[in-house]
């Protein structure tokens, strides 16, 4: 079994031998509850690092009053052999008193970019997250750090903070990973009944008209999120967003283009669910049979 530190001390021992060794280290940062998402960012770092670790912290300051922090998935013993059996050398695992050892004073200021989209009903989520992937990145120092796609605001902030305030870490997104039936992976799944998952499913169906309307031809970017929120409200599901952005800046464009992304934020029952795509690159979804979500 892999080493499952809890000290930030013996994260930096660690580190500090595998550097000796010449050995690169890549981080992979997650709030636990692993899945097939997650353990394919150990993948994406082992193309680029030597050795890598995870970390599992179910982060308080990124949760709102009303969240789910009490009922966020935890399964420590499960991560820790899904982490070893995917490949990763060691997996860090402080408490909260470890990495908060007094009250925080000092924040990282996500700016503007976390003032839309998921931003507008989770104020100070990106604060917390980004103060505690600062705190990460400079206990273990990785060469690399690996995000996902799927949390497609957080990688684009994370990535403006490591290139702004200078980290040395190469920074890495992977792609989604979604079940055969098109839903993204998501720890929250676990949180659906099997009657909300079948609804959750118009996430990644709405996605797909978006993009098929964008196939066709259509360019203006509030007619194609329409399209995808149309068919959201048609399901009772309640819609938070759906917006198309630039993917560097998140502000809607005059007219959409490829490379631009289809954003969409929603709740199906208590669980709120997040999913993305980008416009005129091939996806997944593509693959998926016609169910008619792209008429």
């Amino acid at each position: 079994m892999i080493p499952a530190f809890t000290r930030v001390d013996d994260v930096r021992a660690w580190r500090a031998a595998e550097r000796g060794a010449g050995r690169t280290v890549g981080l992979v940062p997650t709030m636990g509850g692993l899945h097939a998402g997650h353990l394919s960012l150990i993948d994406t770092a082992r193309r680029d690092v030597d050795t890598v670790i995870i970390s599992v912290f179910v982060n308080p300051t990124q949760f709102g009053p009303a969240e789910d922090l009490d009922a966020y998935p935890r399964d420590l013993d499960t991560d820790l052999a899904l982490s070893a059996a995917r490949g990763a050398e060691a997996l860090f695992a402080p408490s909260v008193p470890e990495m908060y050892p007094s009250p925080q004073t000092v924040w990282i200021d996500p700016g503007p970019l976390a003032e839309r989209l998921c931003g507008l009903s989770r104020p100070g989520h990106f604060r917390g997250m980004l103060t505690v992937v600062a705190k990460l990145l400079g206990i273990v120092e990785p060469e690399a750090a690996v995000f996902g796609r799927k949390d497609f605001q957080q990688s684009v902030l994370v990535g403006r903070m490591v290139a702004e305030l200078g980290f040395g870490t190469r920074f890495l997104v992977s792609p989604t990973i979604r079940d055969p039936d098109g839903l993204a992976l998501s720890s929250r799944n676990a949180y659906l009944t099997p009657g909300e998952r079948d609804r959750a499913l118009t996430l990644s169906s709405a996605l797909r008209r978006a993009r098929a309307r964008f196939a066709q031809g259509e360019r203006d970017p509030g007619r194609l999120a329409r399209a995808g929120r149309e068919l959201l409200e048609e399901t009772g599901i309640e819609v938070e967003y759906v917006e198309i952005v630039r993917a560097g800046t998140l502000v809607t464009p005059e007219t959409a283009e490829p490379a631009h992304v289809c954003a969409v934020a929603a709740r199906v029952g208590s669980t709120r669910l997040i999913d993305n795509e980008t416009l005129g690159e091939p996806s997944a979804l593509d693959r998926l049979p016609a169910d008619g979500g792209d008429g």
